[in-house]
């Protein structure tokens, strides 16, 4: 496992949660960095991505104006603030990391099977 996920736990709807994902010993500015989730008895999905810090980030509609992806590269670190959180929100969420080849790249990638790494997941379960 090369990124380590947490901040995963039970929590009431309209709740909140951040969740953060480290990727150690790397030059982290270097990777784009994204969120998918896989829900009980449903296929993994993305949630949202950032390029570069200071970069647009991008989200999936599902959660685009609650939730919130950011990155510390001092800190070797993302963070996705969910808040407003929703039963369908029950799910794994991964980070995942991939290599920017080139400095143009301002969209992140969408499909899972694009990224190189991946963490170990952090289980998220919304209460109604």
């Amino acid at each position: 496992v090369q990124l380590q996920a947490s901040g995963g736990g039970l929590v009431q709807a309209g709740g909140s949660l951040r969740l953060s994902c480290t990727f150690p010993g790397r030059i982290f500015s270097s990777y784009i960095m994204g969120w998918f989730r896989r829900a009980p008895g449903k296929e993994r999905e993305f949630v949202a991505a950032i390029v570069r810090n200071g970069g647009s980030p991008y989200y999936a509609d599902s959660v685009k104006g609650r939730f919130t992806i950011s990155r510390d590269d001092a800190k070797n670190t993302a963070y996705l603030r969910a808040n407003d959180l929703k039963p369908e929100d029950t799910a794994v969420y991964y980070c995942a990391a991939k290599a920017r080849r080139s400095i143009g790249v301002v969209v992140p990638p969408i499909n899972a099977h694009d990224y190189d790494y991946w963490g170990q997941g952090t289980l998220v379960t919304v209460s109604s």
